[in-house]
């Protein structure tokens, strides 16, 4: 996709402060320090649109991002390696589910985890929160270029045990997989927005 304009919109930890206006949207989410913001910076050609920090657990918020005057990209907080106090760290699932099952125009959650390290249960029960609340689920497989062919294979075949899919090959430092992941979300942006509703408590 040609990308005409990327800009940031606002940050929200809650509905109160998401963007009002629906629009198709495709959320990003993984591992704090797995390279989310490079990631989404390079798949829509912005240097610094998405800030990046070494700092685990930086992003504490949800970002917004109106890409082309058309969709939404949200960048969703990092979970596992975060630095914050124990009741901040706790406000994070409830603000991660609230929007996964709530945002209306939500298409897509883009997982992304690190080849480098075999997924375990965090990640295990984000794919799982986000198939039942009924969303398209793309997983990528960022850092590709941190390990050789033969460490790669090793990796996806884990991953796609783990999590129950194969993932695109992503690396923002060469572009692998650039193409791969903009051919799945592409479709998405063009369809219609239709209400979602959260999934029923079956407990």
């Amino acid at each position: 996709m040609r990308i005409h304009n990327a800009e940031f919109v606002t940050s929200a930890a809650d509905d109160s402060g998401w963007p009002s206006d629906i629009r198709p949207e495709i959320a990003f989410a993984g591992r704090s320090n797995v390279g989310k913001s490079s990631l989404i910076n390079n798949l829509l050609n912005r240097k610094g649109l998405v800030k990046t920090s070494a700092e685990p657990g930086k992003t504490r918020l949800l970002n917004f991002f109106l890409i082309n005057e058309k969709y939404f990209f949200t960048d969703l907080p990092g979970y596992g390696f975060a630095r914050g106090d124990k009741a901040e760290i706790a406000r994070w699932k409830p603000m991660i589910e609230s929007y996964l099952t709530g945002r209306q125009g939500l298409k897509a959650l883009v997982h992304i985890v690190d080849i480098r390290r075999e997924p375990d249960g965090m990640e295990t029960a984000l794919a799982e929160f986000a198939a039942n609340a009924g969303l398209i689920h793309i997983l990528v497989a960022n850092k590709s270029d941190k390990v050789s062919k033969l460490a790669s294979a090793k990796s996806v075949r884990e991953i796609e045990k783990a999590l129950g899919k194969k993932p695109i090959l992503y690396s923002a430092h060469t572009g692998e997989g650039k193409d791969v992941l903009w051919k799945a979300i592409t479709p998405l942006l063009h369809e219609r927005v239709t209400p979602r509703h959260a999934p029923e408590d079956t407990e």
